[in-house]
C-alpha cells in the first residue's frame, strides 16, 4: 500500500482527478522543460467530457503561465486507461521537445507513461484490511501505532493536512455569493451554520452543524479553492466536516484527530489498493462511499471502539453506498456532489453508532475486504454515462449547460483531425 501522503493531498478544486493531478503533472512537466516556448494539452476520457465544468481547461494554462498553453478536448485515445492528458512542450520554432502521457488515477494521483516516478510505491506490506487487522491483533496494538512503524513522521505531515481541512471549512463558513458556473447556485454554508445555532434540540444542532461544515468545504472546493483529498476533492467535505466538528464542537485534541486521520486513511488506502477512488472509473461509490467509510472509521476510533468495531463501522458505511453513480450536473462538482458530502458525513456518524451497538449482539458477516471487492465489481458494471461523464443520470435531467452541444462537436472535430 502507498504512503498516506499520497492519499491526503491539498490542492486546488474542484476535482482531484481533473485539477490536482493535471496541476501536479503540469508543474513537473514545466520544470523539466524550462526552455520551452509554449505547451499544449490534449484531454481524454472524463477529463475531456467534464473538463470545463471541472476547471481542467483553466488549471492547466494557469500552471504553464506565463508561457502559452492550448488545451484540446479529445474523444478517444489509444491507451487502455480511460482518463488522461498528453502534454507537449515546444521550442520557439514549434518543434516538439518533450511529451508526457499522464494517467489520472483518482484522488489527485497520477502516473506518467514516459517516466518512472515512485509516487505509487508501496510503503506498507499489507494487501488488504484483513492483513492490517491481523498485524494489529498479533502485536496487540492499534492502527496508528502500526502505521507509525512504516511512516514514523506521518503525524507531522497530517498535522498540516488537518490545518488545511479546518481552514477550508472556516473560509467556506465565512463566504457568501454564487458558486461559479451556469447553475447559479448560491453558497449556503454561512446560512446553514446560523440556522443550526438557533436550533433547540442539541442533537439536531450538532448534525446540522456537520451539514454546514460539509457544505462549507465543498463550496470552497467548487469555487476552485484549496481543499484536501479524502480520498478525493469531490468527496473531501465528509472527513473535513467530521474533523472540524470533533475539534470545535466536541473538543477533541489535535493529536487524537491526527490519529483518527491515520485510521481512516488506512481504510482509504485499502480501497485504492483493491478497487478505486475515482468516480470516472467506479462511480461515486468510489468517492463518497470511500469518504464515508474513512470518516466512519475515524469516528469509531475517536469514540474508543476496538479495531474490529472500527472495521465494522467502515464496512457499514461502504456497503450502503454500493452502486452510487457519478452524474455531476453540467460537469460541475456542485449537484449532487455538495449535498452528497453532507449526507455522507451524517451517515458516517450513524455507521459508527450502529457498529458500536450491533457488534455487541453479533459479529459482522460481511468483512470490509468483501465489500471493497464488491464495490470494485459494481463499479465495472456501472454504465459509462453514469461515471463522471455528465451524460446520464441527474446530468441528463437538469439542462444547464447550453454549450454542451458545441463542446461535443468540438471534441468530435478534434478527434477527426
Amino acid at each position: 500500500m502507498e504512503s498516506l501522503k499520497e492519499l491526503y493531498k491539498a490542492g486546488p478544486g474542484p476535482s482531484s482527478s481533473h485539477t490536482i493531478a493535471p496541476w501536479r503533472a503540469a508543474t513537473m512537466f514545466k520544470n523539466k522543460y524550462p526552455t520551452a516556448a509554449s505547451f499544449d494539452a490534449e484531454l481524454y476520457g472524463s477529463l475531456s467530457l467534464t473538463g470545463r465544468g471541472h476547471f481542467t481547461d483553466q488549471i492547466i494554462p494557469s500552471t504553464f503561465a506565463p508561457k502559452p498553453c492550448i488545451v484540446y478536448f479529445k474523444l478517444t485515445w489509444e491507451h487502455d486507461f480511460q482518463n488522461g492528458v498528453i502534454y507537449h512542450a515546444y521550442d520557439i520554432d514549434h518543434n516538439i521537445i518533450g511529451k508526457w502521457t499522464v494517467f489520472s488515477l483518482g484522488g489527485g494521483s497520477f502516473d506518467v507513461l514516459e517516466e518512472s516516478f515512485d509516487f505509487q510505491k508501496d510503503i506498507y506490506p499489507f494487501k488488504n484490511m484483513n492483513e492490517i487487522l491481523d498485524a494489529c491483533e498479533s502485536q496487540n496494538i492499534d492502527i496508528p501505532t502500526l502505521v507509525k512503524q512504516y511512516e514514523p513522521e506521518i503525524e507531522i505531515y497530517l498535522n498540516d493536512i488537518l490545518s488545511e481541512m479546518i481552514q477550508t471549512v472556516q473560509r467556506g463558513l465565512n463566504t457568501t455569493g454564487l458558486l461559479p458556473g451556469k447553475l447559479n447556485m448560491p453558497r449556503l454554508a454561512k446560512d446553514l451554520i446560523l440556522q443550526a445555532t438557533t436550533m433547540e434540540n442539541p442533537n439536531d444542532m450538532n448534525r446540522m452543524k456537520m451539514v454546514a461544515y460539509a457544505y462549507a468545504n465543498n463550496e470552497e472546493n467548487a469555487s476552485g479553492g484549496f481543499a484536501v483529498t479524502a480520498p478525493t476533492l469531490g468527496s473531501s467535505g465528509v472527513m473535513a466536516s467530521i474533523m472540524y466538528h470533533y475539534y470545535h464542537n466536541i473538543g477533541i485534541p489535535r493529536n487524537k484527530l491526527i490519529r483518527a486521520l491515520i485510521v481512516g486513511g488506512m481504510f482509504g488506502n485499502t480501497i485504492k489498493k483493491n478497487a478505486t477512488v475515482s468516480g470516472a472509473i467506479g462511480g461515486c461509490q468510489a468517492e463518497i462511499g470511500a469518504a464515508c467509510c474513512m470518516a466512519a472509521a475515524a469516528i469509531a476510533y475517536l469514540k474508543g471502539l476496538s479495531v474490529k468495531q472500527i472495521e465494522y463501522a467502515a464496512e457499514i458505511a461502504m456497503e450502503h453506498h454500493l452502486g452510487l453513480t457519478c452524474d455531476p450536473v453540467g460537469g460541475y462538482v456542485i449537484i449532487p456532489c455538495i449535498e452528497r458530502n453532507a449526507v455522507a458525513a451524517l451517515r458516517a456518524e450513524d455507521a459508527a453508532m450502529m457498529a458500536n451497538y450491533m457488534s455487541k449482539l453479533k459479529p459482522n458477516r460481511v468483512s470490509f475486504d468483501m465489500v471493497v471487492h464488491t464495490m470494485n465489481y459494481t463499479g465495472m458494471k456501472i454504465p459509462m454515462e453514469l461515471k463522471e461523464t455528465s451524460l446520464g443520470g441527474l446530468a441528463a435531467e437538469i439542462v444547464c449547460f447550453p454549450d454542451s452541444e458545441k463542446i461535443t462537436n468540438q471534441i468530435v472535430k478534434e478527434q477527426n483531425k
